[in-house]
């Protein structure tokens, strides 16, 4: 805990002194005036505070303390970008009196020696305050969260075929603006600015005039549940998409997917939907991403672009095949692209009537892409029960039904004419655990869990897959699928994976 006490005249409002060691934060202090006593006077000097007068007597402490309380519990105002200001309570600020050394002062102040020092003159006594400075750093931490805005490249708008600016970013300076905010309340006022410091994008509107985009160089699309019931989810996939669409790769350059989709949190606007966490779904903030992320995946491989860093999921995802998806979790798990052409390259991604849409765009198609996925071996998955006191007694709920584990080889092939380069990724995706509930509860009204309505479906996964992207300018990529081992029902239990019954 810091301390200091600062001294505000209210008819100066100068800072007469300070009391304590140093700190990283500043608060407020009020003077008690003391005046009024003629010179050679047995009489005490009158008392005044922030202009008011105080009785005399022994009320006058109390009355003081009480006018001090009341002059923190006023809102303290922070000036935030574009004029806009902010009130916080000096308690949220980490600001309170200290009332062990108020009373010690005051009790000073009452000596005779101080008084026979008065004289006519004023006797000014310091208020001291007790500041937190981790409170100050928390609030503070609080309106970076919201204020701090990432800088945005200019990007196409291929609907209006028009350019969007760019945006430049801002990031809320902490210790320039707990300085900012001591300078003000050691000044007596009750208004600080907060500092940001300001980050360029990379890539002014000016770059962008004019790029060839004509050229469809890859696509993939995905489904997504456009239902009422997955509302929130669509949400995050049509923000998450928003921020892709028009973005532009010069040649050479790179696409750091969660430098431009920036932080999926509640003050990006994103909203609660099923994320995967350690092979299990879970309600997370910001879920559904990994579909935009995944189907850019797939198309930015069909297009030909470099894969410089991807990651697979901890399991299987419903909305696109084993191998081309892709997981990203800011800030620590990326998707990464880069542009290997000597023209630039536009990104081109959407969300509507349930399909997920990514394109590659640019001046021409150099290259035939051939995709192609093989399933090498799968692992049995584990089953878990875990007591559930909602369901009766006896009975057994599928919580989640279990996925194999998967070993898989994914080749790219690029042909240019008779030249041809491979390029090979090998994928793992461990075993995804079964979950059961088991009711450990009374049965009848006592039991309030209820059986989920859709039991999912086994997983099937094509043993062989091939995509083909053909040189002709907006052909859709040919697949050709063999199912084998892995998409024929009760395969799983060929592995030695446990079967679902809810009779045991």
């Amino acid at each position: 805990m810091s301390r200091l006490a600062l001294l505000l005249r209210p008819e100066g409002r100068r800072l007469a002194g300070i009391l304590g060691a140093a700190v990283v934060g500043a608060v407020v202090g009020l003077s008690l005036i003391f005046s009024g006593a003629p010179a050679g006077s047995d009489r005490a000097p009158a008392l005044r505070l922030l202009g008011r007068d105080l009785p005399a007597g022994p009320e006058a402490a109390e009355t003081a303390l009480g006018w001090t309380l009341e002059y923190l519990s006023r809102p303290f105002s922070l000036e935030l970008p574009n004029g806009v200001e902010r009130r916080i309570g000096y308690d949220e600020l980490g600001v309170e009196l200290d009332r062990a050394r108020w009373q010690q002062l005051q009790s000073d102040a009452r000596l005779p020696r101080s008084r026979r020092a008065i004289g006519p003159a004023a006797l000014e006594l310091a208020i001291p305050v007790q500041l937190d400075t981790p409170t100050a750093v928390r609030a503070l931490l609080a309106l970076k969260d919201e204020l701090d805005l990432a800088p945005q490249d200019a990007r196409l708008d291929l609907d209006r075929q028009a350019v969007l600016p760019e945006r430049t970013g801002r990031w809320l300076d902490l210790d320039r603006s707990l300085i900012e905010i001591r300078s003000a309340i050691e000044s007596g006022s009750a208004r600080a600015r907060l500092v940001f410091e300001e980050r360029a994008p990379r890539r002014p509107a000016s770059q962008l005039r004019p790029i060839d985009h004509a050229t469809l160089l890859g696509f993939f699309e995905t489904p997504y549940d456009a239902a009422a019931r997955a509302e929130d989810r669509t949400f995050n996939l049509r923000l998450a998409a928003s921020q892709l669409d028009g973005h532009v790769l010069l040649p050479g350059e790179e696409l750091d997917f969660n430098a431009v989709v920036g932080a999926r949190d509640e003050a990006n606007g994103y909203r609660v939907a099923k994320v995967i966490a350690r092979g299990e779904l879970v309600d997370g903030i910001g879920g559904g991403t990994c579909q935009i992320s995944g189907t850019l995946h797939a198309a930015a491989l069909l297009a030909g672009l470099e894969i410089r860093e991807r990651h697979p999921h901890t399991r299987p995802s419903s909305y696109i095949k084993l191998g081309f998806d892709a997981a990203v979790v800011y800030p620590t798990i990326n998707l990464r692209l880069g542009n290997p052409y000597d023209f630039p390259v536009v990104i081109r991604e959407t969300v509507e009537g349930g399909r997920v849409r990514a394109e590659i765009r640019g001046a021409r198609r150099p290259y035939a892409i051939t995709l192609l996925r093989r399933i090498d071996a799968a692992q049995p998955y584990d089953e878990v029960l875990r007591p559930d006191e909602s369901l009766p007694a006896g009975t057994r709920v599928l919580a989640q039904r279990g996925v194999p584990g998967f070993d898989l080889h994914r080749y790219r092939i690029r042909r240019d004419g008779f030249h041809a380069l491979r390029e090979t990724v090998v994928d793992h995706y461990p075993p995804t655990s079964q979950l059961i509930r088991v009711g450990t509860g009374k049965k009848g009204a006592g039991a309030t869990g209820r059986p989920p309505s859709e039991v999912p479906p086994e997983y099937f996964a094509d043993e062989l897959l091939v995509l083909s992207q053909l040189a002709e300018p907006d052909a859709p990529p040919l697949e050709q699928r063999t199912p084998g081992r892995f998409a024929t029902s009760g395969w799983a239990k060929t592995i030695g994976a446990p079967v679902w019954d809810s009779k045991h």
